[in-house]
């Protein structure tokens, strides 16, 4: 019984690495509520609970006062009662402890005794637990998939441990079997008595980056620091990184030979799509890089002090900086921590050449070299070839651009388009009615006609609603927009809807070049 008691103790502490006085401290407690619940009729609330250590048992006595009249039978007995038990030496006022005899605990108190201990053991384990692992919150723990629970996943970290995975923290692009080895973060601790204490994660962003180190070692050393890092689980993920030197390309080091230390990292996150950033402080450079994999024509800071900035980006990168469902843009925005407006570069294009055809239609005089590709030196060549407006610019023929300029024939009939763009705006502005020679020649604006994309084979009406198919069917990535893009792509789409919608104006225009 000695023995077995010591053992069980001696056992206990090994197998769950508690404290042994605290485990005989625990089962003194134990053993001192049954006692009292079961010899309080004969001793009250006056129990006392020891070790012996020699023995390797627990003693149970009630402890009396020594009074020379007795008032409370319980707590208290006479001299001559305490002389016969003690000794001679045994005076008033004295304490005496009885010895109480366990047997007659009897089976209801053994069990009372049983579950008190037990209750007390699981609470030092658990706040052994939670002090073991509260300062290791973002560490990456291994673990095996042991059974799932309405959607939670139970992970055996072992020693008898369990970490909880929640639902919500899973990512929807994995599947796991029972069994299988699994890494998680851990994401918290909990000190409550009921369930798995360690809540786990597979959707933090600490657990991309935990991987990335374990990868890299120029990370592990701090030769590369990862600045922030975003996720959207299961679909895509972008990490910004700088170094601490010259010599060592942060991307490079993350990216690996050949893309085999992100390869891997993608592998373990059953393929959601890395993106790595060079982190950079001008907030405008960082966004630039945030929007990767589109190409980005500028930044422009709106507002510094609520962090709004907008990134213009070409016609044909719109729908890519964007992404879908307004991910690529909602990544970058969390990853920069600032709001990101993406504006369409021909979107611009026709803002500003609405300003300019106002202007000339005010009488303001619009300088030639503010078209986009002239430069001074050829804006002069123009001045003595007799081009000295944007008008004059915009009838003159490709081949004298070419000619004159030294440029290529794109490059002509690109300078020749903004020039011809800046004259129509100004026509509609003014209401002038333009001549079919210039409609032939000027691109679409608004409100400009649309001659040159109308077939003189194929009925008007036709055409008509083949190039509004067209421009909405171009146009389809704009709606999906995040909140920050939607008013950028709600302008670019109205400007759309609104050229198509006054093409069918020119139709007299149309079916008079037509009838000619």
């Amino acid at each position: 019984m000695t023995s077995s008691i010591g053992q069980s103790i001696d056992l206990l502490c090994s197998e769950q690495s508690l404290d042994r006085d605290m485990i005989i401290e625990a089962m003194k407690e134990a053993v001192k509520a049954a006692a009292r619940k079961q010899f309080k009729d004969k001793t009250g609330d006056s129990i006392q609970v020891e070790w012996n250590q020699e023995e390797g048992e627990i003693e149970v006595s009630a402890e009396k006062t020594v009074v020379e009249t007795v008032e409370d039978p319980l707590t208290e007995l006479t001299l001559a009662e305490a002389q016969e038990l003690a000794g001679d030496e045994i005076e008033i006022g004295d304490m005496l402890l009885l010895p109480l005899n366990r047997e007659e605990m009897g089976r209801i108190a053994a069990q009372t005794a049983k579950q008190i201990l037990v209750q007390k053991v699981r609470e030092a384990i658990r706040e052994k637990v939670y002090e073991e692992y509260i300062d290791r919150k973002g560490e990456l723990i291994n673990g095996t998939v042991k059974r799932f629970e309405r959607g939670d996943m139970i992970v055996d970290l072992g020693n008898n441990l369990e970490a909880i995975v929640p639902r919500q923290e899973q990512s929807r692009g994995e599947m796991w079997n029972q069994g299988e080895r699994i890494r998680v973060v851990i994401a918290d601790v909990s000190r409550e008595q009921k369930g798995q204490q360690i809540k786990g994660s597979r959707a933090s962003s600490e657990l991309l980056k935990r991987l990335f180190e374990m990868e890299v070692p120029e990370i592990y050393d701090e030769t590369v620091v990862i600045k922030s890092c975003v996720r959207e689980p299961g679909d895509r993920a972008k990490i910004a990184v700088t170094s601490n030197e010259k010599d060592v390309d942060p991307v490079g080091a993350c990216v690996g030979m050949k893309g085999s230390r992100v390869q891997a990292i993608i592998k373990e996150l059953r393929g959601e799509k890395i993106d790595i950033i060079e982190w950079s402080e001008e907030p405008s450079v960082f966004a630039a890089n945030a929007l990767s994999p589109a190409k980005v024509s500028q930044v422009r800071i709106t507002d510094i002090d609520n962090r709004l900035m907008e990134v213009i980006v070409g016609e044909d990168q719109l729908s890519l900086a964007i992404g879908k469902k307004g991910q690529n843009v909602r990544l970058a925005t969390r990853l920069v921590g600032w709001e990101i407006k993406i504006v369409s570069e021909e979107l611009i294009k026709r803002e500003i050449t609405q300003q300019m055809g106002k202007m000339m239609a005010s009488g303001e005089a619009v300088p030639i070299t503010a078209l986009e590709g002239v430069t001074a030196p050829q804006a002069e060549t123009l001045a003595e070839k007799g081009i000295k407006d944007v008008e004059a610019l915009a009838a003159a023929s490709v081949d004298d651009l070419v000619d004159f300029l030294d440029v290529s024939m794109d490059q002509a009939e690109s300078i020749k388009a903004a020039a011809a763009a800046i004259v129509s705006a100004r026509n509609v502005e003014m209401g002038v009615e333009v001549p079919e020679e210039a409609v032939e020649e000027a691109p679409a604006v608004e409100g400009a006609p649309v001659e040159e994309t109308v077939d003189e084979e194929a009925p008007v009406e036709a055409v008509a609603e083949e190039t509004v198919e067209e421009a909405v069917a171009e146009e389809v990535p704009v709606a999906e927009t995040v909140p920050e893009a939607e008013p950028a792509a709600a302008e670019v789409a109205e400007e759309v809807m609104a050229e198509e919608t006054e093409t069918p104006a020119t139709e007299g225009d149309a079916d008079t070049a037509k009838d000619a």
